[in-house]
């Protein structure tokens, strides 16, 4: 008979306990260590990551010793395909093993984003909005769309500040406006086709009317090419009109009492969205009452257990640095060493993210040395003020903040990397970095999108229906005026009064013309078919979309064709 029912993140944290305290610290420190090494190598933000010479190293086996020592995870690749030694005779011995390794890179870098937004940084969005006391309809278009952006809008603000690609930002958030906008979209109309639901009209049009309006507004600023500092604090100011708009259409026709029974946090067990990518932690683990004492757990090597921790013993490289700096005060999540831990090393981390700045070696230890006088003296106050058991009640405040600060310094650094991959996959293949921006980042991203609002419209009944259909505009919204908005901002920050110039991509304004298509399309045929959501709704928009993305795919082949051709002559 089961005594009761853990979820795998308990049970992580309570197999990590079982850890000497000298091991976990030190897996911590080494991290911190690893990460220290890094910056005094590389520039952690520096997003030029690689060249030309060092990706040709798993073709030729050449690796350039000459480019400042700034070689991301790539000279390891190199090293695996080359033999071992990094410096090859001409040919590299496993290409394939280094392609692999690259495609492996990939996905964990996915999860890695996907997972540190809906473990860590919804959490602390959705405690914020109960402590605020936000209604459900500001939560739904603040804290829900910005937890179900946040992969876009690291991405875009990494690839725009770190990177001369600053085109992957651009087409990253335009491609995950358009997959969901269109895809996401389409799937809810076929779908919900049997259940003859049928969409809110005001709403629809206000959502979709508004959409038209932002993207015709960056199709100006891509024709002009060039944008200022007070232009992009318009798109930030723009969705604030939005979240204004939005409240004040549920005011003025009083439907707030409506908004209250949606609450998106009950319809889904209190989470701002679905976990990206959480096939583990799907499973359960279980404490056995009879034949264990209290707590443990009976293990066979056929049950589901046994599989889980396997599972689990190849995440805990994931897991344990993330949940050693990140504070977590959930009820379901709290731990006291760990909070402890995290307050303790996160200002460790902190620093070791700013040497990267490029500071001088008196500067650098000075950083070092007070972020660990900070980390210490915060770590003893949070020994002293919480228990053991129930997460704290006091500065919870303070708390909350540094666990979302500490979630998008995590969600910056694995989205550095991700691009930086990226990148490095455009100069393998040959195909234009923007091109997988548009399509593998941007669907790697929305995939929680896709998630949430296929599911909520699935279960959640006919407003969660609405609230799905809502999200399909309202995301693409936050995404375009918040995720380009803080991206544009952070340049021409650096630049004012001088404006930052947009290099004029035609294929951005095709990829904005189909998009318009799509809302265009659904904006006629919802009430031609009076607002319900039917199968020729949705197959119209996925049709739209694969058109674009068939075009985009037509148009790289045939560069990548004309360039063999004039490489051969």
């Amino acid at each position: 008979m089961f005594e009761g029912v853990r979820s795998l993140d308990t049970f992580q944290m309570d197999l990590v306990l079982q850890i000497p305290a000298p091991i976990s610290f030190g897996i911590a420190f080494g991290f911190l260590k690893w990460m220290i090494v890094k910056n005094e190598k590389h520039n952690l933000l520096d997003l030029d990551l690689v060249s030309a010479q060092s990706i040709k190293v798993m073709e030729v086996g050449i690796v350039d010793k000459g480019d400042k020592g700034r070689h991301s995870f790539l000279d390891l690749v190199s090293v695996i395909a080359n033999g071992g030694d990094g410096v090859g005779d001409g040919d590299g011995r496993w290409p394939f093993l280094g392609y692999f390794l690259l495609l492996l890179c990939l996905l964990v870098l996915f999860y890695l984003l996907g997972n540190t937004a809906s473990e860590y940084f919804c959490s602390s969005l959705e405690n914020l909005s109960k402590l605020l006391k936000l209604s459900p309809t500001i939560a739904g278009v603040t804290l829900l769309s910005l937890g179900n952006g946040a992969p876009d809008i690291f991405s875009s603000i990494v690839s725009f500040t770190g990177s001369r690609e600053s085109a992957i930002g651009i087409n990253t958030v335009l491609g995950g406006a358009s997959f969901v906008s269109c895809v996401v979209f389409g799937i809810i109309s076929i779908v919900m086709h049997s259940r003859s639901f049928k969409v809110r009209r005001t709403d629809f049009i206000r959502d979709g009317c508004f959409f038209l309006v932002v993207v015709l507004s960056l199709v100006l600023v891509l024709i002009d090419g060039k944008i200022s500092m007070w232009g992009s604090i318009g798109f930030l100011f723009a969705y604030v009109v939005f979240v204004l708009v939005v409240y004040l259409s549920h005011v003025c026709f009083k439907s707030c009492e409506e908004d209250n029974e949606v609450d998106v946090n009950s319809t889904f067990g209190n989470e701002l969205g679905i976990p990206i990518l959480r096939g583990i932690e799907k499973e359960e683990l279980v404490c056995i009452g009879r034949g264990a004492q209290e707590g443990q757990l009976v293990i066979s090597s056929n049950s589901p257990t046994f599989r889980s921790i396997c599972l689990l013993m190849l995440e805990m490289p994931l897991y344990l640095p993330r949940r050693l700096t990140i504070p977590v005060v959930c009820d379901e999540r709290y731990s006291q060493p760990f909070a402890v831990a995290s307050a303790t090393l996160a200002p460790l981390l902190l620093a070791a993210i700013w040497n990267s700045r490029g500071e001088n070696e008196n500067t650098r230890k000075a950083i070092y040395l007070f972020g660990l006088t900070l980390g210490i003296a915060f770590g003893v106050s949070a020994f002293f003020t919480t228990e053991k058991s129930n997460p704290p009640t006091r500065c919870l405040l303070a708390w909350l903040v540094g666990g979302f600060l500490m979630s998008v310094t995590w969600s910056y650094i694995i989205a550095q990397e991700l691009v930086g991959l990226l990148v490095s996959l455009g100069y393998i293949s040959g195909i234009s970095p923007s091109i997988l921006g548009l399509t593998v980042l941007a669907w790697g991203n929305s995939l929680g999108d896709l998630i949430t609002n296929v599911t909520m419209a699935i279960n959640g009944g006919p407003k969660g229906a609405q609230i799905a259909v809502s999200g399909c505009h309202a995301g693409p919204i936050f995404n375009i005026l918040i995720g380009l908005g803080l991206s544009l901002l952070c340049c021409t920050w650096n630049v004012h009064p001088s404006p930052v110039v947009i290099s004029k991509d035609p294929q951005l304004l095709e990829t904005i013309g189909f998009m318009a298509c799509g809302l265009i399309w659904a904006l006629l045929m919802l009430p031609r078919r009076g607002m319900r959501l039917d199968w020729v709704l949705g197959a119209g928009l996925l049709t739209i979309y694969f058109l674009s993305i068939a075009l985009r795919l037509l148009q790289t082949l045939g560069n990548l064709q004309l360039h063999h051709l004039v490489s051969s002559l």
